[in-house]
């Protein structure tokens, strides 16, 4: 491979690592003010069409607690769309809404 190619093909590499480093990861206080365990936390950019990965992984939270929850997806962006999932026995429907997560220091679901 020549010079060349290698530099640049290193230069891209090296772009590509360094973009993400750039975000800076998306800290916020998720309080549950139901009286139902929240099972299932979902967030997703605004505009993606496709939920991402559970947040709480095998975590809930449960009625009057507070979790830290940290998005570190490496983008650089602000407006996510939350998708809130309580137990099947809840009365409580699945619930969206869209915060600018970067202004964002504290969430209370409601019923």
């Amino acid at each position: 491979m020549s010079k060349s190619k290698v530099f640049a093909a290193s230069a891209v590499a090296l772009a590509m690592l360094a973009g993400p480093a750039l975000a800076e990861d998306l800290v916020f206080q998720l309080k549950n003010g139901t009286n139902s365990v929240l099972t299932r936390f979902h967030t997703s950019p605004v505009g993606v069409d496709k939920w991402e990965d559970d947040v709480f992984g095998e975590q809930v939270l449960n009625p009057g607690e507070t979790m830290e929850i940290t998005i570190a997806d490496g983008r650089d962006v602000c407006n996510y769309d939350m998708r809130f999932e309580f137990t099947e026995d809840s009365d409580l429907d699945t619930t969206t809404d869209t915060q600018d997560l970067c202004e964002l220091g504290e969430y209370t679901i409601h019923e």
